[in-house]
């Protein structure tokens, strides 16, 4: 029998096994790279799929049922939104077959039938009486010839209360809160003709919460030293109380000259909107304190020359 000395030292030895686990591994992780790619050869996708594409007209739209309310009456209300498809385009359905809430004689039961892109939610409400029970309210939207539905119903886990619907869906940092929601309202508005300026003022009043946030001081980095992590969410500032416009139906797209948030200046807020047709037009403005939001509509009939 032969006796076989090895002259390594055990940390050579331990070194070379290493090694070779490490040369095992990497020839495991090239198989299962190269079986991955087999596998999605062969699962070919169908040839009108196309990942990730933002379209910016042509798509339909998605209605969305976003909750219910109690009512202290002891009725509810329903609660919808909806998804434009779309990353530009925006669409006028006008209620009726393309555009309607079911069941029950009137189609038309205030909901938005101008159409802004992408997701608006909690944008319309529809009461319902008491004994309810367990039916079904469906509103029912037809665009670019797709219908999609959205049921509502008065499913438990679906109950919402109105301050998520002030905060945006954020109810931080609680119903102990003393922040109110702003109060707004719109002085009359003249009547337009197509074409012409016709100036909007929303009144508005607050309680003066949030509190503005302090600026925050900006940190002193000594030369050479790496800059450190830091949170830019905390120093965010708010722009204050303000307002924003939008359309809620017509029959046309309707101009406004300041289209983002009008800081309120002596408690109001103006702005500049342009009809290009005639038609009746229902603008919303909201007004919004940094947390909570509330909104006030109104009713514009613009004439034909």
């Amino acid at each position: 029998m032969k006796l076989i000395i090895s002259s390594e030292s055990p940390r050579a030895r331990k070194r070379q096994r290493l090694t070779n686990s490490g040369m095992k591994t990497g020839i495991r992780f090239c198989l299962c790279i190269f079986f991955l790619l087999r596998i999605g050869q062969a699962q070919k996708l169908p040839p009108d799929y196309i990942p990730q594409t933002k379209f910016n007209s042509g798509q339909d739209i998605v209605p969305s049922f976003d909750g219910w309310l109690r009512n202290p009456d002891g009725t509810f209300t329903m609660v919808f939104g909806y998804l434009n498809r779309n990353y530009k385009e925006e669409l006028a359905l006008p209620a009726g077959p393309d555009n309607k809430v079911e069941p029950g004689g009137m189609v038309d039961r205030g909901q938005p039938t101008w159409f802004l892109p992408r997701r608006h939610a909690w944008v319309f409400q529809v009461k319902v009486p008491a004994d309810w029970g367990q039916k079904e309210l469906v509103w029912s939207i037809t665009a670019h010839g797709r219908t999609e539905k959205a049921y509502a119903t008065l499913q438990m886990e679906q109950e919402i209360i109105p301050r998520l619907i002030m905060s945006r869906g954020n109810l931080s940092p609680g119903l102990d809160n003393p922040n109110k929601p702003p109060s707004i309202s719109i002085t009359p508005v003249p009547t337009p003709t197509p074409g012409s300026p016709v100036s909007l003022t929303a009144l508005v009043t607050d309680d003066g919460l949030p509190k503005p946030r302090a600026p925050k001081v900006a940190t002193v980095i000594e030369p050479g030293k790496p800059l450190a992590q830091t949170n830019s969410a905390e120093g965010r500032p708010r722009i204050g109380l303000n307002v924003t416009w939008a359309e809620y139906r017509g029959p046309a797209k309707v101009i406004f000259d300041t289209s983002g948030p009008i800081l309120i200046t002596d408690g109001k807020a103006t702005t500049i909107a342009r009809f290009s047709q005639p038609g009746t037009y229902v603008l919303r403005a909201t007004a919004n304190d940094g947390e909570l939001s509330t909104t006030s509509d109104v009713t514009i009939a613009v004439p034909a020359n």
